[in-house]
This record gives C-alpha cells, sequence and structure tokens, in this order.
C-alpha cells in the first residue's frame, strides 16, 4: 500500500462544507497572486528560484530536523525500507533539491513561447503562443523532494500550486514549503504562488477535486488508490502518473554484459521509485546461457526473485511467480522474471501486464530495436539502458512532478514546459470575413 493510501483513508474529522471553505480560501489567496506571476519576467522567476534554493540550504537544519520526526513517526507506523528510503532527507539529498531548483531555474521560460506562426492568404498572423494553466491542485505520495520539484517547475510556467503531500512527509513538506515562500518573497514574487493544503485531513482532498472554478488542473502522484480517487472524482482536467510496472526485456540479441549491469541496476539502483524495474523477461533463446548469470547478479545484490516454471529450473533460489505478481509494483527488491519466445512474447507481456509508464529492451539488433520501440506504447521507451533513466532531470527537464502515462496534454516527464497550455493570437490590418 502505498503512503496516500493510507493517509487518504484515515478518519474524517472535517465537514465537506468546511474543507470547501477552506480550498476556496486558499485557491483566493492562489488567484490574488497570479497576476503578479503572469507580469513577472523571465529573469525575475529565474531569481526567484534561485533565490528558493538558497532559502532551503539556509533552512537545511529546520528542514533536516521536521524530517527526523517524519523518519521517526514513519518507523514506528512500521513502513517498509523502501518507503523509508523515499522519505529520507539527508545533507545530500537536501543539496540535490536545492540544484534542482537552480536547475529549473536556469531552463529556458516556456511562456509566451511561440510554438507555431503562420501567415493566412488573407493576410492574417496567426501564432499559438505558450501560456501558464493557471492554478494547479498537486496530491503525491510522501517523498519531499516532489514539494520542491511541483513548486519550483510550477513557479517557472508561470502557475500558483496548492501542495498536498502524504502525511508521512507533512513535517518536511512544511519545512520545504515555508523555505520556498521565504526564498520567493525575498526575489519580490508572492509567496502564495506556492501553497501547502493546511490540513491532511482527506476531505481536503476531496474539496480540492470539487474545486472546478478555483483549481485549473489536477496531478496526482502515487498509488492506484491516489490516483484511482483523483480520476474518478476531479471535475477538472487531470494530468495523471500511474503505477510503474516497468519491464526489462532481454533480446536475443543482447550484449549479455551490458544486460548484467542494466538488470541490476535498473531494479536495484534505488527499489521505491517509479522507474525501478518489476520484470525481467528473457528471450528463450539465450535463456541457457544469459539466465544463470542475470539471476546471479541480482540475488548477489540483494533481490529477491519471483519466476515462472523455467526461471524456477535455474536457480533453486527463485520462488514461483503467481499471477498477481506480473502486475505488482514492489518498489522493493524484489523482481518478477519470465521466459518469453522471442520479441513477440514480450510484446505480449507488456501489452497485457505493463502500465505504459517505462519499458527497455537490450538488444545489439537495430531492427529489433525498432521494432520494440514502435510497438511498445508507453511513454517512455529505452533501448540498451537503464529504466531508472525515467526522470525529468535525466531527460534535461530539471525536474519533474511525475511521469505521464496519460496520452492527452502530457505524457511522461511532467517538466514546466508540460505545465502550460496556449493561446491562439491573430494579428490583422482590417480584415473583414466576407
Amino acid at each position: 500500500m502505498s503512503p496516500d493510501s493510507t493517509s487518504l483513508n484515515t478518519p474524517e474529522a472535517l465537514a465537506p462544507a468546511d474543507a470547501d471553505a477552506m480550498v476556496a480560501e486558499t485557491a483566493a489567496r492562489a488567484r490574488a497572486a497570479a497576476p503578479a506571476l503572469a507580469r513577472a519576467k523571465p529573469a525575475d522567476k529565474t531569481r526567484a528560484l534561485r533565490s528558493a534554493a538558497d532559502a532551503v540550504r539556509a533552512q537545511a537544519a529546520v528542514i533536516l530536523t521536521a524530517n527526523d520526526k517524519d523518519m521517526a513517526e514513519a518507523e514506528a507506523k512500521g513502513l517498509s525500507g523502501s518507503m523509508l528510503d523515499r522519505l529520507k532527507l539527508d545533507d545530500a539529498r537536501l543539496e540535490s533539491v536545492s540544484q534542482g531548483l537552480e536547475a529549473v531555474a536556469d531552463l529556458a521560460d516556456p511562456v509566451g513561447r511561440i510554438q507555431a506562426d503562420w501567415t493566412r492568404p488573407n493576410g492574417l498572423v496567426i501564432q499559438r503562443i505558450a501560456v501558464p494553466l493557471g492554478v494547479i491542485g498537486v496530491v503525491y505520495e510522501s517523498r519531499p523532494n516532489v514539494t520542491a520539484d511541483a513548486g519550483g517547475l510550477a513557479l517557472k510556467a508561470g502557475n500558483c500550486v496548492i501542495l498536498r503531500g502524504g502525511s508521512e512527509s507533512a513535517h518536511s513538506s512544511a519545512a520545504i514549503v515555508d523555505a520556498l515562500r521565504t526564498g520567493i518573497a525575498a526575489a519580490g514574487l508572492p509567496a502564495d504562488a506556492i501553497q501547502r493544503a493546511p490540513t491532511q485531513d482527506r476531505q481536503y482532498v476531496g474539496a480540492m477535486l470539487r474545486a472546478h472554478g478555483l483549481i485549473d488542473v489536477m496531478v496526482p502522484r502515487g498509488g492506484k488508490s491516489l490516483v484511482g480517487r483523483v480520476l474518478e472524482e476531479a471535475r477538472m482536467p487531470v494530468i495523471g502518473h500511474l503505477e510503474g510496472l516497468c519491464h526489462v526485456y532481454v533480446d536475443g540479441a543482447a550484449d549479455i554484459d551490458k544486460a548484467r549491469a542494466i538488470a541490476v541496476n535498473a531494479k536495484m539502483r534505488r527499489t521505491g521509485v517509479c522507474g525501478a524495474a518489476e520484470t525481467l523477461l528473457v528471450d528463450r533463446a539465450i535463456a541457457d546461457t544469459a539466465l544463470s548469470p542475470l539471476l546471479d547478479d541480482l540475488i548477489a545484490a540483494g533481490c529477491a526473485i519471483r519466476g515462472c516454471p523455467e526461471v524456477q529450473a535455474a536457480d533453486a533460489r527463485v520462488t514461483a511467480a503467481s499471477e498477481e505478481d506480473w502486475t505488482t509494483e514492489y518498489l522493493d527488491a524484489i523482481l518478477s522474471v519470465r521466459v518469453v519466445d522471442g520479441m513477440t512474447g514480450a510484446l505480449d507481456h507488456i501489452a497485457r501486464y505493463g502500465s505504459g509508464h517505462t519499458d527497455a529492451i537490450v538488444t545489439e539488433d537495430r531492427n529489433a530495436a525498432a521494432r520494440f520501440t514502435a510497438e511498445v506504447d508507453s511513454a517512455i521507451v529505452i533501448v540498451n539502458a537503464s529504466t531508472q533513466y525515467a526522470d525529468g532531470g535525466e531527460f534535461g527537464f530539471g525536474a519533474e512532478i511525475g511521469i505521464s502515462t496519460d496520452k492527452f496534454h502530457a505524457r511522461g516527464p511532467v517538466g514546466a514546459d508540460q505545465l502550460t497550455s496556449y493561446k491562439y493570437v491573430i494579428a490583422g490590418d482590417g480584415q473583414t470575413r466576407p
């Protein structure tokens, strides 16, 4: 169960009407801040984000103390090791938060970018220009860095944002938001451009989802329970982030040394991120020679293997995979492994069990790589590299709010560019329509 699944099912204390009033008040402050943000020049937003990064550094001791409190409470609740890893902040991770804000600051400003322009035969000049989405509501799991990523990206794209993180990261998120607000206010932009939900009560989330006309777009980032609720209840557009059932397929033409390194990294670098591989598929044509070294490497790295009968036969340490294993996002040091009938078998498995997030092939055959990238219908498709590259920072986006598995508006890493819409501007010289 994801952290948000737990927090969203805690007993309700707020009445729905009270939650609606709280959301309306927060959204009103966001909308009051919006004109100043809309007027802000690119240099103003860059300066504000750099100031926010400096404020995170200046308030590091406060943030880490808040994180210690979150960690103690999470350990008392019995959260898994991978979930604790997602929650944990230290000096290095907090510095990466500041560096992420600076990376976003250095991006080209997406607002006002002319996406296309053309002239009609009647002389009208038409431009499609990027504009902010407006007020964004972000509901996410207990990863404190998402607080800074979402706040920074929203600001860069000219949006105001209301953040509601998981209860397990409540103290950390509150401290990070305080630092962000301090930083952007010091740079002359309104602090209310970034706000945090004032309560962890689940009714507040429901009120956010009902706030059509106050919140323009919702972005959920978490497990099935959270995303399903947002998709079902939201009365505004949603940029969805579903689970990462990521696959690595080792093709018959794979370089086995590459495959071994990629398989271990894709699963074990960080098991609790959405880009972690959850299933390894091995072409039957090379299973006799490739399977044992792959399993040895993974098990030596501390990974538990759940496999099909052929995988079990190859290594006595493998436990039997159930049908449920092929659809489980473990977010832990567990991997499902299956031997498949070549490319067709791999494609069939991914089409049946995948979540459309990130899938990779290891092969030296260009035709095989081309077929895989053409036929796998996922937001990110990778050739000869780890699925752990499913991250906005690795794409050069500075950061990302999540990996969208939608096909409408935004797909893949959601960075600053993806947090804009567009409008058409038409320039004439007295034309009237006949």
